[in-house]
């Protein structure tokens, strides 16, 4: 892997309407992607988001956009803020991670996923957590180099799986 040089990244800005643009754009395209459910943001999604995100202090996200490339958007990583009761102190997790198909394999993923690092450390947060489906090995890969592992508490009880409930 051949890390871009030419990125900055940024803790986004929710109000400062080109970090949503950069943010709105490149999440719609992670929905679309079939990893991201193959299906583009709704107009009530693209509509409210920024004023969502930017009402909701447990939220964060990071951009990476390419200076050689004229300034263009190219990662996202957004985040939620929760709480450990066992360690009795924050944890953040890693709700999405995107990199345009443009930038994939260039480090971009794990330059941000350093600046989340930082940012988490100085929330206080005592780990990160994530999720991936089993298909997407490449992120696995990455996730598994970065230190992350599988959740377990004891290994004769397996490992947590991820679920969901709509409502």
């Amino acid at each position: 892997m051949t890390a871009i040089t030419s990125l900055t990244l940024c803790q986004a800005d929710y109000t400062k309407p080109q970090h949503m643009r950069a943010l709105l754009d490149l999440l719609d395209g992670y929905a679309r992607d079939p990893m991201g459910g193959a299906e583009p943001l709704s107009d009530f999604a693209k509509t409210n988001l920024p004023q969502a995100l930017a009402a909701r202090p447990n939220l964060f996200s990071v951009l990476a956009f390419d200076a050689a490339a004229g300034g263009l958007p190219v990662g996202l990583v957004n985040c939620v803020e929760g709480f450990s009761t066992f360690a009795c102190q924050p944890l953040v997790n890693v709700h999405d991670v995107v990199v345009a198909a443009s930038h994939r394999g260039q480090g971009v993923a794990q330059q941000m996923l350093g600046l989340v690092e930082q940012l988490a450390r100085a929330r206080g947060a005592c780990k990160l957590t994530l999720e991936v489906l089993e298909g997407n090995t490449p992120a696995q890969k990455l996730y598994r180099r970065l230190g992350f592992d599988n959740y377990q508490l004891d290994p004769a009880m397996g490992q947590a799986q991820f679920m969901q409930k709509w409502l």
